[in-house]
């Protein structure tokens, strides 16, 4: 979704006419309401709907989101995420319906549920893609930069450290995606010699006994209660640097213009990697795991190293 943001800028810079409606999952509902261009968001509960596909309260909640989609005189649906699930979805709604071409899409059955299609590379960013999708749909050229168009300063939560901070996203979807505990626990030593805390957030049962792994053996460091989408979006946009692997809160730290260094062991950066920041890098790729070090040298570079 984070790489969705710049889409709404540009739509909103270029075709100010339009209003800008964005149907997502309901559990994370709350990240598109971050973007000042976004009208409406609309929660389905997709996930939720699969287990019970065929339940009465399945079957209410698809015909009130269909009610929901056509009481509403909408020009046209977009699909930026060019999967079955999505493309579905979008039947649910007004036509004509917009999408990737069969050659461009991840799922190419799902071209099929489309009105337009349209041509974009798969060799490019995934942020690039989305941009150039919306362009082509709606008769614009994206500039080069890219904007995400996030309020520069969110609400800071309670109870964050009075001294600067540095968060560590250690939770991703995959295992083979996470960086090694010891590395963790090495870089965030390092950064308390700083006199910084780390923060460390979970969101499932294991990240959140990783998080009391970790912090055990950080000096200062907090692991974080389990925590919604607003208040850790808030936790991010407040805190001096972020180090992260593989997920989309590294994204959204990008997005909130905080310096960001991305780890990457089982995954492609050029793809899907923070993208369109100077305050972001990327480190790793496929079967590579980067250093303490290396971390450590773009923290510098990045100006998020020293607690000043």
């Amino acid at each position: 979704m984070v790489h969705a943001f710049p889409v709404i800028t540009d739509i909103n810079r270029h075709r100010p006419e339009l209003a800008i409606d964005w149907v997502v999952e309901e559990s994370f509902s709350a990240l598109p309401r971050l973007h000042p261009g976004v009208r409406r968001v609309i929660p389905v509960a997709m996930r939720r709907w699969r287990k019970s596909l065929h339940s009465r309260s399945t079957r209410h909640d698809i015909r009130q989101l269909r009610h929901t989609l056509q009481l509403t005189a909408y020009d046209a649906s977009l699909d930026l995420q060019g999967l079955i699930k999505s493309a579905l979805l979008s039947t649910l709604g007004p036509r004509p319906r917009w999408g990737y071409d069969r050659q461009s899409i991840r799922e190419p059955l799902a071209s099929s549920f489309y009105d337009k299609r349209f041509h974009v590379s798969k060799n490019q960013h995934a942020v690039a893609r989305n941009r150039q999708l919306a362009g082509l749909a709606l008769g614009y050229t994206p500039e080069e930069s890219v904007n995400y168009g996030l309020p520069p300063h969110l609400p800071r939560p309670l109870g964050l450290p009075t001294q600067p901070y540095m968060v560590f996203l250690h939770g991703t979807s995959r295992a083979n995606k996470e960086w090694p505990e010891p590395l963790w626990v090495e870089l965030g030593q390092r950064i308390a010699q700083q006199g910084m805390t780390v923060l460390l957030p979970g969101g499932s049962t294991l990240e959140r006994e990783r998080a009391q792994r970790l912090a055990g053996q950080i000096p200062r460091a907090q692991a974080l209660p389990s925590l919604d989408l607003t208040t850790l979006s808030g936790v991010l946009a407040h805190a001096h640097g972020v180090v992260g692997v593989d997920t989309g809160l590294s994204h959204l730290a990008t997005a909130l213009q905080r310096p960001v260094v991305a780890l990457y062991t089982a995954t492609r950066p050029e793809a899907t990697g923070v993208y369109g920041s100077f305050r972001a890098v990327n480190l790793g790729g496929i079967g590579q795991c980067p250093t303490v070090e290396a971390v450590v040298t773009e923290l510098e570079r990045l100006d998020a190293w020293k607690a000043e």
